[in-house]
């Protein structure tokens, strides 16, 4: 938490989309065929800087970027695949060119990719990867303060991002957006989330979405977390109706008592919401952190294990067509955690397609530094690493390091 690179309690701008819409933006912009928000904004470009302005005049200590769907993939309905780098430079220096006059901070926003690895979709962590590499270095050359990964469904795409986000030095947050029961699409919830990015190198992680999910979540999370945690809520009622300002910072103040220590908003917040908060934080004192959190956890995309001293392997599991049923099948009275053999990049993608069925925290056992590799960067949670392999610790601790696992 002493690492943050920017004071606390940081307070970031609200909508984009909503009060761009109520602008005159067309509802519809995002329709296939048409010209996308992007390429709007900069034939408006003054719709953009007044909003912004308003936020920023409202107490915002940074702006993101209107940059969230700014990849490949989504300005390929509209034919812009190609104008990555051109739309986010442009798009970045819009927001520069009134927050830096005002020694406000510029965020680039990054949306999900849309791809679902196995086993809810067929698309290849290395395709996720390669299309946020390509936004984030983008975003890095315009010369945005930080990255927001923002609105995340999947820890695949949580993870892939962070990674493309430390191929650079910037400060990068990221947050969940999650449905009624807690969890987002492909089941995750953010202390699975937030155990898994925080040792990856993610500065913040919390949340942003609807109100109702949050409180209960970061309450869950307070003693466990080694980063500041963000919350950005909508300002729309269970009843769909508008929160006021008032009833907004209010809601708030329950999510800074909580342990929150970054605040902005989604949909519906308008330029008096972030007024309104503001005016909150300057009020109360943010909750102060865990000096020692408990971290020490393997985690899947639905569960975090938080694990004891000693560590008991089960007999090693060969990655087959068996794995899913021999994770159901172990006997934790004999055991805390499941060791998984990983001999091949095969090997690798079947532990990650299968590892939603354990009961264990799941460690690793491998002789090969690309595979093992393999096994890291596929694997969407925090791995334990059997140290007891023919590997040497200068290779291990910095594959280990890489990706937040455990070595034991």
């Amino acid at each position: 938490m002493d690492d943050f690179p920017y004071p606390l309690p940081l307070l970031l701008d609200g909508a984009t989309d909503t009060n761009l819409i109520a602008a005159g933006m067309p509802a519809d912009i995002r329709r296939p065929g048409g010209s996308g928000m992007e390429q709007w904004i900069l034939e408006h470009p003054e719709t953009l800087t007044k909003l912004q302005s308003a936020y920023i005049n409202a107490g915002a200590r940074a702006v993101y970027a209107p940059t969230f769907a700014a990849n490949a993939a989504c300005l390929s309905l509209y034919g812009l695949e190609n104008e990555v780098a051109q739309l986010n430079t442009e798009l970045v220096r819009l927001s520069q060119s009134v927050a830096k006059p005002r020694g406000v901070l510029v965020g680039g926003n990054v949306c999900p990719s849309g791809l679902f690895v196995p086993p809810f979709g067929e698309s290849d962590f290395d395709d996720i990867y390669d299309l946020y590499r390509e936004q984030i270095r983008a975003l890095d050359e315009a010369g945005v303060d930080f990255i927001a990964i923002e609105s995340q469904t999947s820890l695949a795409d949580m993870r892939a991002a962070v990674l493309a986000a430390r191929a650079t030095n910037l400060p990068t947050f990221v947050t969940l957006t999650l449905d009624e029961s807690g969890r987002t699409v492909t089941g995750c919830s953010l202390l699975p989330a937030l155990i898994t990015l925080q040792v990856m190198g993610a500065d913040a992680v919390g949340l942003n979405g609807p109100i109702g999910p949050m409180l209960e979540q970061l309450e869950e999370v307070r003693a466990h977390t080694a980063v500041p945690i963000i919350v950005k809520p909508s300002a729309l009622a269970e009843d769909g109706s508008l929160l006021s300002p008032e009833q907004f910072a209010e809601h708030a103040k329950q999510l800074l008592e909580a342990g929150a220590h970054i605040f902005g908003g989604c949909s519906g917040t308008t330029p008096a919401h972030i007024d309104a908060l503001a005016e909150m934080l300057c009020e109360c004192s943010p909750m102060r952190v865990p000096e020692e959190p408990d971290s020490y956890a393997a985690a899947i995309e639905t569960e975090a294990f938080f694990l004891g001293d000693d560590i008991v392997f089960s007999e090693p599991l060969a990655c087959t067509s068996r794995l899913d049923e021999d994770l159901i099948d172990l006997d934790d009275d004999r055991c805390n955690a499941a060791l998984v053999e990983v001999e091949s990049v095969d090997d690798a993608l079947i532990l990650s397609e299968n590892s939603g069925m354990t009961r264990l925290p799941i460690a690793v056992h491998c002789d090969s530094a690309p595979v093992l590799e393999a096994a890291l960067r596929y694997f969407q949670g925090r791995l334990i690493v059997d140290s007891e392999c023919q590997l040497e610790d200068e290779v291990l601790e910095p594959l280990a390091s890489k990706y937040g696992a455990i070595l034991y």
